[in-house]
Formats: structure tokens, C-alpha cells, sequence
């Protein structure tokens, strides 16, 4: 009962400390911050102080400008990218065994039939691509379900589905069912991987990702592999008018690099990379 009581207490401080840092950090993304700024544009307004609510009216208009311009997020997710390289499977070094990072897959809580996959999907088909070039006789799928989900498939779980269509079977995959962060993968696959007997690892995760993951990793004990895939920059090297226009994949792009660097910085100042 006491132990019980202690799971509960443990989860609900976790799920409390998720979306306090999560609530909070959208504060700090491109439409949280252009929002923030119109806000305070009108309360300005309101208390009489029309030109220094015009100001914040103009910097929340700039700001959803510039975040959302093709060439400031190409410029952003560049800088996180770049270092990786994008080399074919059959070049990689063989390995222990193949780490997945969740963070593709949505169930709904429990109310979808099957997974629905996002834009990291990458991850899970370039580890099975990886499995199949013979380069890791085993798949680890890190990932759980975030704190207010209770039912459904956990990441790892899903993507163990997907991974067994695209032809990885099952008795190849090793589930960690846990991890709702980045940090968390390391918490929880220490004792995973001294259980396996693990010393090496393809690490696949998406390219912007790569940093953070690499950083937050090297506190396990083995070598790592990075591999990345899922990259979203090219050399665009002619200048086009319509890349300095607004668009709203522009700014969903900024945001998930901006997700990135603030993420960095926050496990730097923790220690945790």
C-alpha cells in the first residue's frame, strides 16, 4: 500500500514538473512570444499608452514575421543539422544494437485503432533500413507515453508495430516503454542496456535532434554511433522572393528548432549535457 501510494505520489510529481516545463516553454516559441507581445500590446492600450502599445503591437507583428519566413527557418534548423552526415546504411559500422528515439507516434490515449505517425517517422524506417543492411542484430525502441496519456500503445510500443510491417521481427526489438524525454532515455536504459550486455549503439534519431540526443547520451557507458536522418535543410542557393513571405510550415519549422536550442541550453544548465 505504502509503495503504492509512493508509484502514485512519484508520477504525479512527474506528470506536474512535464507540463510545468512544457507550459512554460512555449511561453518562448515564435507564436507564444508574438501572442505574449500582442497582449501586452493591448493592455498598454488600454491603460492609455498608445505608442509603447504600438511598439509591442509592432515587435508581435515582426516576431510572427521573422519565424515565419522560410529562409530564418531553414537558417535555424541548418545550424542544428549541420555536422551530420547523411550516409548509406551499408557505410555504418556494425554495431550492438540499433537506438530508435521515440517521439513519432500518437494513439490518441487508447482511442485509435492503430498509430497515427508524425514527421519523425524517419527514425523508425531509417532503424529498420539500418537492421535489414545487417549492421545490428538488435533494435532498441526507446520511448513511453507522456504523463496525462493512460491508455493507448507507449511509443515504443507503436513503433515496434510499424517496425514489425516494415519486416524487423519482434524477437529482434528490445521495448523501453518508459522515457517521456530525452533525459529520460538515458535514466532508463542504463539498466537495459548492462542487462543485454550492450557496448555499442547506432544512435537514429532526426538530424536537428542529434545534438541534444548525442550530448544527453554520453553519460551511458558505451560507444555511440550517430545517425542521422529525417533532414529537412537543403542548399536552396538561389535567392527567391516567396522565402522572405510568411508560411505557416516556416514557423512550425522555427518552432521545432527553437524546441531544440532552448532544450540544449536547459540540459546544459542542468548538467545533463
Amino acid at each position: 500500500m505504502v509503495r503504492d501510494c509512493e508509484s502514485f505520489g512519484s508520477r504525479f510529481v512527474s506528470s506536474v514538473m512535464y507540463e510545468f516545463v512544457k507550459s512554460i516553454s512555449l511561453i518562448f516559441y515564435p507564436l507564444g512570444l508574438g501572442l505574449s507581445l500582442a497582449g501586452v500590446a493591448l493592455a498598454l492600450w488600454h491603460l492609455g499608452r498608445q505608442r509603447p502599445g504600438a511598439v509591442a503591437l509592432g515587435a508581435a507583428i515582426l516576431v510572427l514575421w521573422v519565424f515565419s519566413m522560410p529562409a530564418v527557418a531553414d537558417r535555424m534548423m541548418a545550424a542544428l543539422e549541420r555536422g551530420w552526415s547523411d550516409v548509406p546504411v551499408e557505410s555504418l559500422p556494425e554495431a550492438d544494437a540499433v537506438l530508435v528515439l521515440g517521439g513519432a507516434f500518437g494513439t490518441g490515449n487508447g482511442q485509435f485503432l492503430y498509430p497515427s505517425a508524425g514527421g519523425a517517422v524517419d527514425r523508425y524506417w531509417h532503424g529498420a533500413r539500418i537492421y535489414h543492411a545487417g549492421r545490428a542484430p538488435q533494435v532498441i525502441l526507446s520511448g513511453g507515453r507522456q504523463p496525462h496519456r493512460t491508455g493507448g500503445l507507449t511509443e515504443a510500443e507503436a513503433g515496434a508495430m510499424f517496425l514489425a510491417d516494415m519486416g524487423v521481427p519482434r524477437e529482434a526489438m528490445i521495448l523501453e516503454a518508459r522515457a517521456q524525454t530525452t533525459r529520460g532515455h538515458v535514466e532508463e536504459l542504463a539498466p537495459l542496456l548492462a542487462e543485454h550486455g550492450i557496448s555499442s549503439l547506432l544512435v537514429v534519431t532526426s538530424a536537428a535532434h542529434m545534438r541534444r540526443s548525442i550530448a544527453t547520451l554520453s553519460a551511458l557507458e558505451v560507444t555511440l554511433v550517430p545517425v542521422a536522418t529525417g533532414f529537412s535543410v537543403s542548399d536552396e542557393p538561389e535567392f527567391r522572393l516567396r522565402r522572405l513571405l510568411p508560411s505557416a510550415d516556416a514557423l512550425s519549422r522555427s518552432t521545432r528548432a527553437m524546441h531544440e536550442h532552448i532544450g540544449l541550453a536547459y540540459y546544459r544548465i542542468r548538467g545533463w549535457a
